[in-house]
């Protein structure tokens, strides 16, 4: 570290100044070269006029490669920190290193890194085990996944929020951590110790039974909600999880302890890690589920497996606290540790209407928008028809678990993959291709998904020359889609999503995005329920609906990739005009500074 000579002897004196001897530090004889080296050089003070050396001040120490240019003598750098008392030198320190990281840095980043495994790791559990529930129990089926979003997820997180605010203002940040995620880690525990042996006692069948008579199969799943509330239950907590404990306990608290610099360099490298746990997760799963085989007849396998899984999820529940108590007790609280103190950024409050104007005021917002919503039900559409193949290809909970925990394997794998591809793609091929890429592949192995169900029968041959049957071959495709969709999700979409705001002007850029928070998203996320809650009413089970839903899918999908190739045509020249104001930005920038270092020469 480069040391600072003192200003204050230059302008004061000690108060009782006596002369003393100068014996300058061995560090600083190179720093002050003699006087018969001095004037080797040409530097000796009787050689250089007054006038010239009051003139080049200035200039020497805001340009001292140039005047040293000018000059032909050395620069030397004085950097000795020597107080008005001549009492010595004060030592700058360097913070210490670990392959090239601060230690600093890494006592917050490694802590953040580990919490975020822990709790991806639990959320793929919770994941794949809340649709084994509620999908293969007894007289339930895939078709009450759309009716628990809409009617008893949502109402639930709203209402969750809500109390989450109220909890914000009367307690401290740590109690709030607390507060919050005990309660999960409670009822995962009890739901598998608890609720779940005890389910023949708490759940109304009876009941459920009288209603489904007295409404007809119709309402197989609003009735299902009610028959088997503890799993519904379970559910939602499971969904819950996702949204509250990594989207706001998490990245709330990282955000909280890490500087802008740090969130740039590892915040993407959390995205890989969030992969890696997927896989180690997916195993997990498959390790639990395939203990049945190792059971005895008349053994309830798959209440030992959630044991397992969900004691799993109660340690890790119990690390992440310990994690959380430890940053906040030798991290937090040392001063020495930099963190930024970030002003959350306001954004526009738009309403309803407002949002509508502005999403049909713009053509470029539109087909944005068009995006947005599209992923948003294409998603939804497969993936619920999807589960309900899955449960008739593997009726068994530890089977369909099993199959699950493949598939999160799978598709941690892929994400990460694709994430490094991605990157590629976008850079080798722009835009406008990789925008186009995942509406593709979600039409090619949709068209597959629906005609194997469709048009199963006269496949069957052929399939059956291969080892499968239709509904496997079903069950094959719609995984790869659904893994397919989830990795590009994070690989493609999401990326050019963000970058199609790039080139908006300012205030498009802030109102459109508000508009499409407000209106697109939630529309995505819960119009693909919404359309198979009308179809199922309509035509009285998701088996029935199937040809609707496909061409339902195809209409979307299509739409999605005129979207995409309307908003390509209007994102590239925008970018360019971008490229070229940049570069006429820097242009001038240089060229004031070149003008400024000509007059002060």
């Amino acid at each position: 570290m480069e040391r600072v000579i003192s200003l204050k002897p230059l302008f004061s004196l000690p108060s009782q100044s006596q002369p003393r001897a100068f014996h300058p530090l061995p560090s600083l004889r190179c720093r002050f070269p003699s006087p018969a080296l001095r004037a080797h050089h040409g530097f000796a003070s009787q050689d250089r006029p007054t006038s010239i050396a009051a003139e080049n001040t200035e200039r020497l120490l805001l340009y001292p490669v140039v005047a040293a240019k000018r000059r032909k003598v050395p620069v030397f750098r004085a950097s000795a920190a020597i107080p008005a008392d001549g009492a010595g030198v004060v030592e700058g320190k360097d913070n210490p290193k670990f392959l090239g990281i601060e230690l600093s840095t890494l006592k917050k980043i490694v802590p953040l890194g580990m919490m975020f495994f822990c709790i991806l790791f639990n959320y793929t559990i919770l994941r794949d085990t809340k649709d084994v529930l509620v999908v293969t129990a007894k007289g339930s089926s895939a078709e009450i996944i759309p009716f628990l979003k809409t009617w008893v997820n949502l109402p639930m997180a709203v209402g969750f929020m809500l109390l989450y605010t109220k909890l914000s203002n009367v307690l401290s940040k740590e109690a709030l951590f607390y507060t919050v995620i005990m309660p999960f880690i409670a009822f995962f525990g009890a739901f598998a110790f608890l609720l779940y042996p005890m389910r023949d006692a708490i759940h109304p069948t009876a009941l459920a039974d009288r209603l489904l008579a007295a409404l007809g199969p119709s309402f197989l799943g609003p009735v299902a909600i009610l028959r088997i509330w503890s799993f519904c239950l379970f559910y939602v907590m499971a969904e819950l999880w996702g949204s509250v404990v990594i989207s706001v306990l998490f990245w709330g608290f990282a955000n909280q302890i890490t500087t802008v610099e740090e969130a740039k360099e590892f915040y993407p490298l959390f995205g890989l890690g969030a992969n890696i746990a997927l896989i180690f997760s997916g195993r997990t799963v498959k390790f639990f589920s395939n203990m049945r085989k190792n059971l005895g007849p008349g053994v309830d396998g798959w209440a030992i497996s959630l044991k397992g899984m969900m004691s799993i999820v109660v340690l890790l529940g119990l690390v992440i606290c310990g994690i959380y108590w430890g940053v906040n007790k030798f991290v937090v609280n040392d001063p020495s540790i930099p963190r930024t103190e970030r002003k959350k950024k306001e954004k526009p409050k738009l309403g309803m209407n407002e949002s509508l104007k502005v999403l049909l005021s713009s053509r470029y917002v539109r087909d944005l928008a068009t995006l947005v919503v599209a992923y948003g039900i294409s998603i939804n559409l497969v993936e619920v028809t999807w589960k309900s193949k899955l449960k008739a290809q593997f009726p068994s909970p530890n089977e369909y678990s099993s199959f699950m925990g493949d598939f999160s394997t799978a598709t941690g794998i892929a994400t990460f993959t694709m994430m490094l591809v991605g990157r590629w793609i976008l850079r080798k091929f722009g835009w406008g291709v990789a925008a186009m890429i995942t509406p593709t592949v979600l039409l090619l192995t949709g068209v597959g998904f629906f005609s194997l169900i469709l048009f199963g029968d006269p496949l069957a041959p052929v399939l059956g020359s291969l080892g499968m049957t239709p509904l496997l071959a079903a069950v094959y495709v719609g995984a790869l889609q659904n893994i397919f969709s989830k990795s590009a999700k994070y690989s493609l979409f999401d990326p050019c999503k963000e970058m199609a705001y790039i080139p908006m002007d300012e205030e498009m850029k802030v109102k459109g995005k508000a508009a499409i928070d407000v209106v697109c998203n939630p529309l995505g996320k819960s119009g693909g329920a919404l359309i198979q809650q009308f179809m199922i009413l309509t035509f009285g089970s998701l088996a029935n609906s199937t040809p609707y839903l496909g061409g339902i899918l195809l209409v979307i999908v299509l739409a999605w990739l005129g979207a995409a190739r309307s908003l390509d045509s209007q994102f590239s020249p925008l970018v360019k005009k971008e490229l070229e104001k940049e570069k006429s930005r820097k242009a001038e920038e240089s060229s004031v500074v070149i003008d400024a270092t000509i007059k002060n020469e």
